[in-house]
């Protein structure tokens, strides 16, 4: 399990990152379009453009997180950790869009290649550079994004590999120029435009999935079935439901218990569910443990079962003799029927005629009512 840091300090860490992030790509920028410009590169004024998009996702990253790390309140009780996707949803459309525009001028340009600029060897040693600070600046990014276990930084790491990649284009693209190949520079260009648009339209897929509330991995989900079975008390699972919100997991599990528990064992087996389920995998922030005593779903599709108030009305018409010996009951709601046990005292099982009809009326209420399976007499002896 990954070290756990407080919210405070994770915030810090993706702060950073995109500081760094954000000042690194700043200068290539500017480095890469000027030297593009001076150098007649249209892959390097691309690739440029590409550390702009890098820098719009920085600052993308250093507003969601400051909006995504504040605490839960009253009207987001879950927290505000989906600012981080909408963030990558947008972040993504304007990498589609970047990409689009990118190819379309430079198809544009190359309908007349007569026209074509013809780059020099500068732009090879700019995109070298490019290449090794982008894989540093990657490697960085994707270090705090495990740390902190954000996506959305895990997305702009990515976003930077990608820029150290399209440098590799540029750098083979303008090589080829001045080996003889005029349009290589331009097909370089729309390479790296086709990449720029395909990370973006990956980052939208995965971000739509997270706000749909897609179910975590398969794989995860296996693991979680097999955690909670493997806790004592838990005899099986018959709904369980997962969903991503940021870099956290929201669980929702339905667990079947022994049905002749309290009420109070079973509200303690729940708790050990969620504790494990927390402690053990680390993008677990909530889990919401609903006890049940058999696998009741479609059971009571035909009718709603009998509430206690239905079976105090029942008891006080077929045991009117004895409504005001019976102490308590507790109803089971079992098979889509109900069992009933009825609490009485002890000095009534002690006296034959009055016992007699008692379980005479018990047979009567159980035989009347279809709904109910059973009853049960339990005498109680009160000691001094």
């Amino acid at each position: 399990m990954a070290d756990i840091l407080d919210p405070a300090r994770i915030a810090k860490l993706k702060a950073r990152a995109s500081y760094i992030g954000a000042a690194v790509n700043v200068f290539q920028t500017l480095i890469k379009i000027s030297f593009g410009i001076l150098g007649q590169s249209a892959a390097l004024i691309a690739d440029g453009i590409h550390s702009l998009s890098d820098l719009l996702s920085d600052l993308l990253v250093i507003i969601a997180v400051r909006l995504g790390s504040r605490e839960a309140d009253h009207e987001h009780p879950y927290g505000h950790r989906r600012f981080e996707t909408i963030a990558t949803v947008i972040l993504g459309v304007s990498l589609i869009a970047i990409g689009g525009a990118i190819s379309w001028s430079v198809m544009n340009r190359m309908a007349h290649p007569e026209h074509l600029p013809v780059p020099n060897v500068l732009g090879m040693g700019v995109a070298a550079a490019s290449i090794l600070v982008n894989e540093w600046l990657y490697h960085y990014t994707k270090r705090i994004a495990k740390k902190t276990r954000s996506k959305l930084l895990m997305a702009n790491a990515w976003h930077q590999r990608s820029d150290a990649i399209s440098s590799i284009v540029v750098l083979f693209g303008i090589g080829a120029v001045i080996l003889g190949y005029p349009l290589a520079d331009a097909i370089a260009a729309i390479v790296v435009a086709l990449m720029v648009a395909k990370i973006g339209l990956s980052l939208v897929l995965e971000s739509i999935k997270e706000l749909v509330d897609t179910s975590l991995p398969p794989k995860l989900i296996s693991e979680i079935r097999k955690t909670i079975i493997s806790i004592d008390g838990v005899e099986g699972i018959h709904l369980l439901r997962t969903r991503q919100m940021g870099e956290d997991a929201l669980i929702d599990a339905h667990i079947v218990v022994d049905p002749r528990i309290t009420v109070s064992e079973g509200h303690s087996i729940g708790d050990t569910v969620r504790d494990e389920l927390i402690s053990r995998f680390d993008d677990v922030m909530d889990v919401l443990v609903h006890v049940d005593p058999e696998d009741d779903e479609g059971l009571f599709e035909s009718g709603k079962p009998l509430t206690r108030a239905d079976v105090q009305v029942l008891l006080d018409k077929y045991l009117v003799e004895f409504k005001t010996a019976i102490e308590d009951f507790r109803i089971h709601y079992l098979n889509g029927q109900i069992e009933v046990e009825v609490i009485l005292p002890f000095t009534l099982s002690q006296q034959p005629l009055l016992l007699a009809l008692l379980k005479k009326q018990c047979k009567r209420m159980k035989i009347k009512v279809n709904k109910i399976k059973n009853v049960t007499l339990f005498f109680k002896h009160n000691e001094d």
